[in-house]
């Protein structure tokens, strides 16, 4: 992806959200700039990769299959002690017809809540052992009712309602054709994006960066380290 199409993301993004009064963090808007400046103090931003975070999958087809969230607080598993939050929350921004791919977690249970906009398409399948689609029939919980749900059955979410995914559900999710930008949530056990994703076809997580321009926010893979303290 080129860094100016980030940035133009990053700005249609803080729109969108704000649209619907969900305001970012502050840390959300520091320059990079700023970040240089930033000692110990910003750690467990930069620990927990809190903050902005886009991906086309490593396919350049953003549009198509991509997506764009902030992880506004995390937990992190390797640093109990530092760090002993047992739960996570983002906030993204999906597409009309805009594909996250088919993935599950071995550990991270979520909840995916639809906080405005369009409606969201999740399609579900549990996993088997050799890591592909199984034909077992399961349920699920929708805001607290059991729902059964068949292999590759589609659920649509429309604003305000939301979906629990325990560990080892395939999920793959998108904006309904023709519904606009959906405002998706996610509460969910310690996220790890490093660890804790199984996709059904090998993707890659984070994008290729094309640096056309400077970045205008840092990703969350990209802060600088802890500035040194002043004399």
């Amino acid at each position: 992806m080129k860094r100016s199409e980030i940035n133009k993301l990053l700005v249609e993004a803080s729109e969108f959200f704000s649209s619907f009064h969900f305001q970012l963090p502050p840390f959300a808007f520091w320059s990079p700039e700023r970040w240089q400046s930033m000692g110990p103090e910003a750690d467990e931003i930069r620990d927990n990769e809190l903050g902005w975070d886009v991906t086309d999958y490593g396919l350049d087809r953003f549009y198509e299959v991509g997506l764009l969230l902030f992880t506004i607080r995390n937990g992190n598993h390797a640093r109990k002690d530092t760090y002993p939050k047992g739960y996570a929350e983002k906030i993204m921004m999906v597409r009309d017809q805009q594909v996250t791919p088919y993935h599950y977690h071995w550990n991270k249970r979520e909840d995916i809540i639809n906080r405005g906009g369009g409606n969201l398409v999740l399609e579900l399948y549990l996993t088997d052992e050799r890591n592909k689609f199984s034909d077992t029939h399961f349920s699920v919980s929708v805001d607290g009712v059991r729902r059964p749900v068949a292999p590759g059955d589609r659920l649509i979410l429309s604003p305000g309602e939301s979906i629990c995914l325990e560990p080892y559900v395939y999920h793959t999710f998108y904006g309904e054709k023709g519904g606009g930008s959906v405002m998706v949530g996610e509460v969910s056990d310690v996220n790890d994006d490093r660890a804790d994703n199984c996709f059904y076809e090998e993707l890659g997580r984070f994008p290729e960066i094309v640096e056309d321009e400077e970045p205008r926010y840092h990703l969350c893979t990209e802060y600088p380290p802890a500035a040194a303290p002043k004399s």
